[in-house]
């Protein structure tokens, strides 16, 4: 469910105020496990008001699971963070309505933050955000931290290697998202884009095993679903490599990246 939210984002957001926080009696409240990820690491835990209920879950969370527990927690709810009092909330770009307008009744400045379709773009996510919390040296150092990780995952030369996100229920990420951004820096080519393939478009198991890729990222949970993931019909592709992918790899920029970056580079070396 977090997921199918998260690819619902629009690209429209409301800028953030040019200047760090300006009151920060009241800190920030995150309602975005993708920016709860951020804000950890770049705000003090006393400017942090909450983080999103999502990252206490390991199903949904993208950040420390056990760090995310230490700190206050939100469900998101109107009536929560008008008892928080926050001087600023950070969302993505599925903010309903009703949450929007009723922050802007209170005074409460909201700041919504679209799904990076690119490293460029999550990495000026961080400097926005390290920049409201009033650290901007501690988002240029996870922007270091981030380009450092892409530089030890890049590819030796040589053709890129055809592989699928293969999501639970069989879906597939588009072309212009962060984890096709990082297979094209890891050393792979996207084999749904190149069958035209769309953003949540669906992979049946038929065509999989009648035009296979070289690698099968399975990026499935637990479920009943993810089945598919793992269908013994599968074991036909002799020249077909499968590995895991964990799932929380693919939602968030910021420092998923690093880990995203170091475990696509190490099933590329597997080959």
């Amino acid at each position: 469910m977090l997921l199918c939210l998260l690819l619902l984002g629009a690209c429209a957001r409301v800028a953030a105020p040019q200047h760090p926080l300006a009151d920060p009696t009241g800190g920030i409240a995150s309602i975005n496990p993708c920016s709860d990820a951020i804000l950890a690491e770049v705000a003090d835990p006393a400017q942090i008001a909450a983080l999103s209920a999502y990252s206490r879950n390991p199903a949904s969370s993208s950040m420390d699971v056990a760090l995310a527990r230490r700190l206050p927690v939100t469900s998101g709810t109107v009536e929560e963070l008008a008892a928080l009092g926050p001087s600023l909330v950070v969302s993505g770009t599925f903010t309903p309505p009703a949450t929007r307008n009723a922050l802007a009744r209170l005074g409460i400045p909201l700041v919504e933050l679209p799904i990076a379709g690119s490293v460029e773009q999550s990495e000026a996510q961080v400097r926005e955000l390290a920049r409201i919390a009033g650290h901007p040296e501690r988002g240029e150092a996870m922007v270091a931290r981030i380009e450092a990780a892409l530089a030890a995952a890049k590819p030796p030369p040589g053709l890129p290697v055809s592989a699928v996100v293969w999501q639970s229920g069989g879906i597939v990420p588009g072309n212009t998202t962060l984890i096709a951004d990082l297979l094209r820096r890891t050393g792979f080519a996207s084999f749904s884009a190149a069958r035209g393939l769309r953003q949540a478009d669906y992979l049946p198991l038929e065509r999989m095993l009648a035009d296979p890729p070289r690698v099968i990222l399975a990026a499935g949970g637990h479920g009943e679903e993810d089945r598919l993931l793992a269908h013994p019909a599968l074991a036909a592709l002799t020249h077909t490599s499968r590995a895991p992918l964990d799932p929380s790899l693919l939602w968030c920029g910021g420092p998923t990246i690093i880990r995203a970056a170091g475990r696509l580079a190490e099933i590329r070396r597997s080959l």
